[in-house]
């Protein structure tokens, strides 16, 4: 009998871990499409979530296209570093930041001329918000879910 009930466990024990695997390949699906199709999908989320008449689907697709453009080439050229087994030095990173700020300020900026005052503060909250939600992922991942697990007492 206790052979029987460990043996459930084990089986039982093996089933979870093996789900938890798979859900979390399942966030990765987004890589899966083209550049366009993923320009497609934002602006379609957009559309939907700011309500984009046709002029500004039109140019918040050329803004999206560039994004993705810029971030397809920065992925690239940090895997060839990867690769090469080179990491940037603090005065490159620190470049790497300045060059990423100021494209997001051009990209607020052009969003800016695109959409109305209501719909630009819509798209800013909703930007902290995903913000929010990646960091928070990332503070999870760092501290190995603590929050999920009981205080241990000493």
């Amino acid at each position: 009998m206790k052979k029987l009930f460990v043996l459930a466990l084990l089986v039982v024990g093996t089933t979870i871990i093996a789900q938890e695997r798979n859900r979390k390949h399942q966030g990765n699906q987004m890589e899966q499409f083209t550049p366009e199709q993923k320009s497609q999908l934002m602006l379609k989320k957009l559309t939907l979530e700011l309500d984009l008449n046709a002029g500004q689907q039109k140019d918040m697709s050329a803004v999206i296209a560039d994004l993705n453009a810029k971030r397809e080439l920065h992925k690239g050229q940090m895997k060839a570093m990867k690769e090469k087994g080179v990491k940037p030095t603090t005065d490159e990173r620190f470049a790497m930041k300045m060059k990423m700020l100021d494209e997001q300020i051009a990209t607020k900026k052009s969003v800016e001329k695109i959409l109305n005052a209501k719909q630009f503060e819509k798209w800013t909250s909703l930007k902290e918000e995903r913000q929010e939600n990646r960091q928070g992922k990332q503070h999870g991942k760092r501290d190995g879910n603590r929050e999920n697990r009981p205080e241990r007492k000493g």
